[in-house]
């Protein structure tokens, strides 16, 4: 199953899920966006992967509008989709809803509680699967840092909600996946992101050492249901 993943800046990319293709020797080639590089074998991928940026979609950038594109194309074949951040904007976008400023950022270690439909799913099921004791959690924390959201997509079934952004998660089809949270981070990408901002960094390391190996694991377990393992 070749993977197409899409940066769309230098900071920010695929992380754990990186680290999980090359545990089952699964097949990827990552596109810098930003460095101007683009896709020209898009038929040869089972699977599309596009991930965060401090940009919008409503910004106009041409290689983001080629990501709109390739949703259309992978979902339209049932190919496999997921977007993570940014990507799940461009995701809700190319399928023909809005994305728009959410009510303020939301950025740190925020629960996500799961839909009637999130606790359907068995791709979100093994993310609220707790690693330590087994047992599965409706409600769970997740690493968010975004300040926009998006309308779910006509047909699209929304899979989990936040305090502040009620579209945190949606399915699209049977293989398609957005993620407003980031599932992809690795603690060194969490401190790397969150150093020079104007946060509360000590207490947001003190939440990153404390619930980082679980939700690694949660991470892990979607990523088998998704992506299968080899």
């Amino acid at each position: 199953m070749p993977v197409l993943i899409c940066k769309n800046i230098q900071s920010e990319g695929p992380g754990t899920i990186e680290d999980y293709l090359k545990s089952q020797k699964i097949p990827y080639k990552i596109l810098e966006l930003s460095k101007g590089e683009r896709i020209s074998d898009a038929e040869s991928f089972d699977a599309l992967i596009m991930m965060g940026g401090p940009m919008s979609v409503n910004d106009g950038i041409p290689y983001v509008t080629e990501e709109e594109k390739l949703v259309r194309d992978f979902v339209t074949k049932g190919k496999k989709v997921l977007g993570v951040c940014l990507g799940a904007q461009i995701m809700a976008k190319a399928l023909g809803e809005r994305v728009y400023a959410g009510p303020q950022k939301e950025i740190g270690w925020y629960d996500i509680e799961l839909t009637e439909d999130g606790l359907k799913d068995n791709g979100m099921k093994r993310l609220a699967l707790n690693s330590v004791d087994g047992g599965m959690s409706r409600k769970f924390k997740v690493f968010h840092w975004h300040g926009e959201t998006f309308d779910i997509p006509k047909g699209g079934i929304r899979l989990a909600s936040s305090e502040l952004y009620p579209n945190q998660a949606f399915k699209y089809g049977d293989n398609a996946y957005a993620f407003q949270f980031h599932i992809e981070v690795s603690k060194e990408m969490v401190y790397s992101w969150l150093r020079n901002e104007p946060v509360d960094f000590g207490r947001l390391q003190d939440e990153t050492e404390k619930l980082y190996v679980i939700y690694n694991s949660r991470a892990v377990n979607f990523y088998k249901s998704f992506l299968g393992e080899s």
